[in-house]
């Protein structure tokens, strides 16, 4: 496969931009701006390959790329929050929930 410059430009983006939103949407996440940048690109394959499988169209161009990549890397921070065994109530928690006893 072979990218224009452009194209790599704009797929570093919309990594950042989805991986720093996934960040900010599911609280206690940081990753970095490198991490970021890898959750955010990760996720828009996942995204791309999730939503249609749902019926789901979240827009076009520009922004339904950083809204399918932002709804992969949700995905992806949640499966990793999982598997280390991070929950709600050990830090931040989803969507800033915290348990209060």
């Amino acid at each position: 496969m072979n990218m224009s410059g452009e194209g790599l430009l704009i797929l570093i983006v919309v990594g950042v931009v989805a991986g720093w939103l996934a960040g900010m949407i599911v609280d206690g996440t940081g990753f970095g701006v490198l991490g970021d940048l890898i959750i955010g690109v990760v996720g828009a394959f996942i995204g791309t390959w999730l939503l249609p499988r749902l019926g789901l169209h979240l827009g076009v161009g520009i922004f339904g790329a950083i809204v399918n990549a932002t709804v992969g890397a949700i995905v992806l921070l949640l499966v990793i929050r999982l598997i280390r065994g991070g929950g709600p109530n050990q830090g931040g928690g989803f969507l800033g929930y915290r348990r209060r006893w």
